[in-house]
Parts: C-alpha cells; structure tokens; sequence
C-alpha cells in the first residue's frame, strides 16, 4: 500500500522500492522505445505466455537510481540486475493494464529486450512505472551532481 505523497519520497528509492510480480517472458524489439513497439512486444509475450501452461516466476523487482534488479520470490535468488543506463524505455501496457514493461540492452548481445511481467493491480503496474521513472531522474540529478564538481 504506497502513501498518497510517495511520489515526493525519495529516501527508499535510493535504497530500492521492491514490487512482487509474475515474469511473463522476454522478446527481443528493433528500436529502444516508443509506445507502439511496445504494445506490440507485450502482445507477443502475453500471447506466449498465454499458450504455455507453466506457472509464472514470482519475482520481487527492485527500481533503484542504481537500475533494476530481480530475485526470486521463492528461492531468493538474484535472477538479474540491470543498470539504470541500460535501460531505453518501460511502460505500462494500455490494453493489459496490469502489465509492465521495460526495454533494455542485453549486457551479452547487445540485442534490445523487452521484458514483461504481471502485476496483481493496475495501480501497481502504474506504480512501478512511475518508480523507474523517478529512478531515472533522479539517477540523472545524482550523475549531474558528481560531474557538476569538474
């Protein structure tokens, strides 16, 4: 349950704000942003992940100014970190409200992946969303504030 001014909170942010969501897979996308390569990635992965009949991974996603990381929910264990300046573009899905996305560059390939995952509310997908994009700004303020010294 996030308090109406959590907008305005910046002190867990820099420590990380976690969300628990479902992983509803990976597709790789040709441009680094934009609202339609977008939709259309997370109509590829929904409808993917509508045919298999595996259970999704839980996984706890936490935004920090550092970027973003997954753990399992069950396990514990660090599935993957994603620094902030990998990250193009994240959203949430207009059609399938509860669905969040984001794209960033494979650290390996160098191949743009937009990832997808399922929140139990709206609200929280719209949450999580917002909270990259604080993270993003204020990964920014923090990288002017140390070259503003030079």
């Amino acid at each position: 349950e996030l308090p109406e001014s959590w907008a305005d909170m910046q002190e867990p942010l820099l420590e990380g704000m976690c969300f628990t969501l479902k992983y509803l897979g990976m597709t790789l996308v040709e441009k680094p942003k934009g609202e339609d390569m977008a939709a259309a990635a997370i109509r590829r992965i929904v409808a993917t992940a509508r045919v298999g009949a595996r259970k999704f991974q839980k996984v706890i996603l936490t935004v920090s100014p550092r970027g973003i990381s997954l753990q399992d929910a069950d396990t514990k264990e660090m599935v993957e970190n994603i620094s902030i300046y990998r990250i193009s573009y994240c959203t949430t899905d207009k059609l399938q409200n509860k669905v969040f996305a984001y794209v960033a560059q494979s650290q390996e390939s160098g191949a743009l992946e937009c990832h997808a995952f399922l929140s139990p509310k709206k609200k929280i997908a719209q949450a999580v969303t917002l909270t990259v994009a604080q993270a993003f700004q204020m990964a920014l303020d923090l990288w002017e504030a140390a070259h503003a010294g030079r």
